[in-house]
């Protein structure tokens, strides 16, 4: 079946030629001449792509890409114009146009934008069938870091990784914590030009003033007291790739004007040297803070942010994401079962109810640990509500369990399984402290070997983590 396209121009002339044009190359074509005649015909049917020109007599191409996008969001829009202005391209993109182009159109050009944005259509389509249609057995030969969805907040933030991954922009990352901030960078830096080179991750959140300059740009042998070695800062190991700053709202005004100046001149200097080092870095930061409202405070330098901000991404909830979390918890469940070497297929539809209806305030992080523990406390084949931590067992209310046919929590075994939860926690934190070292860890806990490598034991955590008995 041949793909519709909808041509909306007030010069009929060109409206004409792109309809001869576009019929002759196997499309079904239907002309407007102005935004109301535009709206009237999506009213009666649906398009696979829509060609609107910027300035029309009634409206414009910007009202004409909103009311399309709320109504059909699935369709493509290509703006034309006679005016180039980035600015405008750039948020006409944002708003969901899949190009921009501007005056004289050239048929070559026209057909090359409109089968490469079909085919871009279609692969996000393949991608989003491809993640859904995955069980946990798949997934356990594809554990990839990030992780599509089928709701439009995840197909929106797909797209714009597909849009803005070729070019070379920095980029903002927003959104509250435990979004998936750094998969999001990830996932940028692999659908780049810069893949095959190194992706470096920097939590700027940890950063005193003392060691930032040392860990941006390194130093040399002897430049300060304490530094023994020569040191390659984080702008060096990325070179030729990504740059990943995360918490970037963090930085101190101090470390604010010397990143900026390496941005700007894109050279670094080591600490303790007066060689200038050349570097071909992209930049993407993330915050959960209010950047513009630092900048009013005086906490964050504009020119900075004007550096970064040259694109921006706002990454939704996971609460916006509806069914979607459910394929997260797949992906997460097959990592556990990696961890803990179970081979746990799937959550009961109780617990997939109380997924759906809990409010998820620590976003995709918070679902992460929770299966993790889930599948700590399970040791068959399914996970059931028994074993879900307060927060979400109560969520959805004994009436309702009750009404679903789900057996109410037990209030006993739910504290049961809410002390065995934090004492893992606070054991593996313990390990990971002093690299599963079992002495020092025992040390930490106040309690004695046998009794650290007893709980252990019991927790599953020598099969979890493979420790060395030490």
């Amino acid at each position: 079946m041949n793909k519709k396209i909808l041509i909306v121009d007030d010069e009929i002339s060109i409206g004409l030629f792109l309809s001869k044009f576009l019929t002759k190359n196997g499309f079904e074509v239907s002309n407007a001449i102005s935004g109301a005649a535009a709206m009237e015909i999506l009213s009666q049917e649906t398009f696979d792509l829509i060609i609107c020109d910027y300035r029309l007599n009634d409206t414009d191409g910007r009202e004409i890409l909103i009311k399309v996008k709320d109504k059909h969001p699935s369709t493509i829009v290509i703006i034309i114009t006679g005016y180039s202005d980035v600015k405008l391209a750039v948020e006409l993109i944002k708003l969901g146009a899949y190009d921009y182009i501007t005056k004289p159109l050239y048929p070559d050009k026209i057909l090359a934008a409109i089968h490469t944005a079909l085919e871009s259509q279609k692969s996000l389509k393949e991608i989003v069938l491809q993640a859904n249609a995955k069980d946990v057995a798949e997934y356990e030969t594809d554990p990839v870091d990030f992780i599509c969805g089928q709701s439009e907040a995840s197909c929106e933030l797909l797209k714009e990784i597909h849009l803005i991954a070729p070019t070379s922009y920095s980029i903002i990352l927003t959104g509250k914590s435990g979004t998936g901030k750094e998969c999001v960078a990830k996932a940028i830096h692999s659908n780049s030009l810069r893949k095959d080179k190194p992706f470096i991750a920097m939590d700027c959140g940890s950063l005193t003033k003392e060691l930032a300059g040392s860990e941006f740009f390194g130093h040399e042998k002897g430049a300060y007291t304490g530094a023994l070695f020569t040191k390659i800062g984080h702008f060096e190991q990325a070179n030729g790739g990504t740059l990943f700053l995360d918490e970037v709202g963090n930085l101190s005004y101090e470390i604010q004007a010397v990143l900026l100046r390496a941005v700007q001149e894109r050279k670094v200097k080591r600490i303790g040297s007066t060689k200038e080092i050349d570097i071909d870095v992209r930049i993407i930061v993330a915050t959960n803070e209010n950047i513009a409202l630092n900048i009013n405070k005086g906490t964050f330098r504009e020119d900075l942010f004007h550096r970064f901000n040259e694109y921006s991404i706002h990454l939704p909830s996971l609460k916006e994401r509806g069914n979607d979390i459910l394929i997260f918890a797949a992906k997460f469940l097959m990592v556990a079962n990696l961890e803990l070497n179970k081979k746990i297929k799937c959550f009961s539809e109780g617990v997939k109810t109380c997924f759906l209806n809990y409010s998820w305030p620590g976003n995709i992080r918070e679902l992460k640990n929770v299966v993790r523990r889930l599948a700590l406390l399970t040791d068959g084949n399914e996970i059931q509500v028994d074993v879900l931590p307060l927060e979400l067992s109560n969520y959805t209310g004994r009436e309702e369990k009750h009404k679903n046919g789900i057996e109410a929590i037990n209030p006993s075994k739910a504290l049961k399984n809410a002390a065995k939860e934090a004492e893992y926690d606070a054991i593996l934190n313990a390990l990971i402290k002093v690299n599963f070292n079992k002495t020092k860890a025992a040390q930490i806990l106040n309690i004695d070997r046998k009794t650290l490598y007893n709980k252990m034991k019991g927790l599953k955590l020598n099969e979890a983590f493979k420790t060395e008995d030490r």
